[in-house]
């Protein structure tokens, strides 16, 4: 009995000593107990970490809520204080006995020094970089960790008095942090302090640096890759890396001598790759790759990676026309449709994973296969292109510099190497990453927006030069260096003052809005690539409920003034509006009818846009989301709800449209499709009267191919009808229905009726039928209880049942649930 208990002992004892000790770096957070309070104050308050002092303060009582009301303007003596933030922390002997323990803040925003027990060990410059230092020397059991920030001003002040002459839009420029909290013709001005992820790390033997998952070869069999590894060794021991792929064992070497800073290169392969493709064209297949750095007995450093395969590149090639721009995909040529995105709230802080969610599936959602990441926000984070892998949405990353002019001393240009160093290496192994843009209208601004004036030619030379070396040269270098990705320049190519916008590169289109131009503008001038677009409207009624504190939508209330940033804003709303529709005396009518304003003159470009592939080939209006509740561009206002924008620009991104035009009193018909060849059968363009009756009919049969849109019909309109064109419609029908009108929505001949409306539960929420017996126009559903709408802002033909579901987890009757159309603006309350 004995002698098997010493058996089962020596076995026991055997396999503990096989199995693999785990000596990899150990990470220890630092998010509890941290205070904050004003450098010139004694009393330390709660804080919150990862976050910000303007949250901190409203959530200790010290400032109001500055989303709400107007209080944006009282909150603006934040920004010019001195604040400072601690907390201790603890380490145990064997933590303390680690050859190596290090610093860590994902970000600090922006100039702080640091201080572990009281003595200084960083200081800290640029919003954008992750900021690492050594703090062995100065750490014991018992610690504690201080933070002091500096207001940028004081930096800011400083540089400009470092210069014979003053850079275009002022002192946001010599400081590294995001731009648009210096304000923006959306946004407010929240120049914040802010604090990221703070951590310790813990090590002997090996830390792991990077890894990179360089793609350098793709045919159907095989996909040719090596893996690029970069770690810091103290080992004498022979070093084992192993390479797995869908946890399989890929590929294994044995490195005898791997002391020191290392940077290993393996290869290996995938035989017969499944390709990455955007949602839209097929599976955005994500490969599980992973790295292990160990030895027979520990494992010491391991990497987990999502890899899509695939190629993207950049085309920009001469023709007869210009230049072309456009993006192939796996070789193949794509239109691109989205949205520019911007940070989706001032303080970061308050963006969680659920957020970014939800908005990028809205993305999907609208058909959308491209966002523009902003070159005056951030550079996002890690989820925000780990979600975009996986849903199959590609980006278009600006570098962080927008509408002005750069410093160009080397202490600003080596800030800026670093940060753009990181930030490359950083995004380098993300299927969604399409291109590297350098900024965003600062070349426009230089050439056409009167930064030139009143300078002497040798300062106009420095200054430009300045740009050259940030743009031209030190940007594009460390792109080329570290990753294969496509770097532009400045976006736009050309601004809309110079003719050539039409030709060649991308093009920001602010004819309409800023110029006053019509709609039908975006039909005449249309682009090779439109990059920005875009017309305001107003946000949700909860939206305008929530900053205006008020329980119902009034747009005469006094926070109205800080929550239009654009100084035309109104007047233009007004213009465009007087131009299209009848203007509403009520405020709830006026807010819905900017919104289809807005969503009239953008689905009109994007139409445009599509319908002149291949000539153009994308179309990315201006902007997706808002970052606080507020007027603006926005498909999505700042809680997260769809304006009548994001209803209709899914409507005309879908991928396969049928999309009418009106030129020279004749409406011209187009097949388009982004995917692989269609068959549109049996195509009907039906012309009815608003009751329903049919007045003329045509079938046409074809298809297109991919990224091909194809004019197969002219007919002038009164060929179809010798009824007033304000009396009729033409709908024209594949799978899908959509409705054409021939005059204004404001010279319809529209009856006031009152829908049929039945609502069933279901477990998402409600499904609810509307049909009506003659036309309704722009049908808006809406309710005080929290929820989504699948479908809004519609068109019910006479005769016809539309099904839409209302997502919610709160109970609707009819007594809740709100209807206005154009055929009556004013409510309809439903009864059962």
């Amino acid at each position: 009995m004995s002698y098997r208990i010493f058996l089962v002992v020596i076995i026991s004892v055997l396999i503990a000593s096989c199995k693999q000790k785990d000596k990899r770096v150990v990470e220890k957070k630092l998010h509890e107990n941290w205070q904050f309070k004003a450098v010139k104050d004694t009393v330390w308050k709660k804080a919150t970490v990862p976050g910000d002092v303007f949250v901190d303060l409203r959530d200790q009582n010290e400032i109001p809520d500055p989303f709400k009301q107007s209080h944006e303007l009282d909150v603006q003596w934040v920004s010019d204080e001195f604040w400072e933030y601690k907390t201790k922390f603890t380490l145990s002997e064997e933590e303390l006995n680690q050859e190596n323990i290090q610093l860590n803040f994902s970000k600090i925003d922006t100039y702080a020094d640091i201080f572990i027990n009281d003595t200084f060990v960083l200081h800290t410059n640029n919003g954008f970089r992750n900021w690492k230092v050594n703090i062995k020397p100065f750490v014991r059991l018992e610690n504690e960790i201080r933070i002091v920030f500096q207001p940028t001003k004081v930096h800011e002040e400083r540089e400009m008095k470092m210069l014979s002459y003053e850079l275009p839009e002022g002192e946001r420029i010599f400081t590294r942090k995001a731009q648009f909290q210096y304000g923006w013709d959306w946004g407010p001005i929240l120049n914040s302090f802010s604090i990221g992820d703070v951590s310790i790390n813990l090590w002997n033997d090996l830390y792991l640096d990077d890894v990179y998952i360089k793609q350098e070869k793709v045919e159907d069999s095989l996909a040719s890759f090596s893996a690029r590894v970069k770690f810091d060794s103290k080992l004498i021991e022979e070093l084992i890396f192993d390479i797995y792929v869908n946890d399989t064992l890929s590929t294994s070497r044995i490195y005898e001598k791997a002391q020191g800073e290392q940077n290993l290169k393996v290869d290996f392969g995938i035989k017969n790759p499944k390709l990455w493709w955007t949602h839209d064209l097929g599976e955005p297949y994500l490969y599980d790759i992973r790295i292990e750095l160990r030895d027979k007995r520990n494992l010491y450093a391991s990497k987990a990676i999502k890899k899509g395969v695939r190629t993207i590149e950049l085309v920009t090639e001469k023709d007869d026309k210009g230049e072309t721009f456009y993006f192939k995909l796996n070789g193949r040529p794509v239109f691109m449709k989205g949205a520019n995105y911007i940070p989706q709230h001032s303080f970061q802080s308050q963006v969680n994973s659920e957020h970014y969610n939800n908005l990028l599936t809205d993305v999907v959602e609208a058909n959308m296969n491209m966002l523009r990441v902003w070159g005056g926000g951030i550079y996002e984070e890690d989820i925000f292109y780990d979600i975009c892998d996986k849903k199959g949405i590609l980006i278009w990353q600006d570098f962080m510099f927008a509408c002005a002019m750069y410093p160009g001393d080397q202490e600003f240009l080596n800030n800026v190497a670093v940060e753009a160093e990181e930030q490359v290496i950083r995004l380098r192994n993300h299927a969604s990453i399409a291109l590297w843009c350098g900024n965003n209208e600062s070349a426009e601004g230089w050439d056409r927006w009167g930064w030139q004036m009143n300078r002497s030619e040798e300062e106009k030379q420095e200054i430009w030069s300045h740009y050259e070396s940030l743009f031209q040269k030190l940007l594009p270098e460390i792109v080329a260096n570290y990753t294969d990705t496509d770097y532009w320049e400045s976006s736009p190519r050309y601004g809309r003052g110079n003719p050539q916008y039409q030709f060649e590169g991308d093009a920001h289109d602010w004819w309409v809005w800023h110029d006053a131009r019509p709609f039908e503008h975006f039909e005449s001038a249309v682009p090779r690539f439109m990059s920005e677009f875009g017309f305001q409207a107003y946000p949700s009624f909860e939206a305008i409920r929530y900053f205006t504190e008020s329980d119902s939508v009034t747009i005469d209330h006094s926070s109205f003034k800080t929550h239009q940033k654009h100084v035309r804003g109104f007047s233009l709303i007004n213009e465009y509006m007087e131009r299209d529709y009848m203007v509403p005396e009520t405020s709830e009518a006026y807010v819905y009818v900017s919104q289809l304003v807005q969503a009239r003159g953008i689905a009109m470009g994007i139409e445009a846009h599509r319908r002149a592939m291949p000539y153009c080939m994308g179309s990315l209006y201006w902007q997706l989301n808002d970052c606080w509740p507020v007027i603006s561009w926005s498909s999505i206002d700042g809680l997260g709800n769809w304006k009548a924008l994001h209803y209709k620009a899914k409507e005309s991104f879908q991928p396969q449209l049928i999309s009418n035009r009106i030129v020279n009193d004749s409406i011209q018909t187009y097949l388009i499709a982004d995917g692989d060849q269609v068959q549109f059968d049996n195509v009907k363009l039906k012309v009815l009267n608003f009751k329903g009756e049919l007045i003329k009919q045509m079938e046409l049969k074809d298809h297109v191919l991919s990224n091909e849109s194809k004019h197969i019909s002219t007919v002038a309109i009164q060929e179809l009808t010798d009824d007033p064109a304000k009396t009729f419609l033409l709908v024209a029908s594949d799978q899908t229905s959509r409705a054409f009108y021939f005059v204004k929505p404001k010279e319809l001949d529209l009856t006031n009726e009152i829908p049929q409306i039945l609502i069933n539960q279901i477990k998402s929420g409600y499904e609810i039928t509307i049909s009506s017996d003659t036309l309704l126009k722009d049908v808006f559903l809406h309710t005080n209880i929290k929820g989504h709408f699948t479908q809004n802002y519609f068109d019910v033909f006479p005769n016809q049942r539309i099904k839409l579901r209302f997502i919610t987890k709160e109970v609707l009757n009819y007594e809740g649930l709100k209807i206005k159309s154009l055929n009556s603006i004013n409510d309809h309350y439903l009864t059962k």
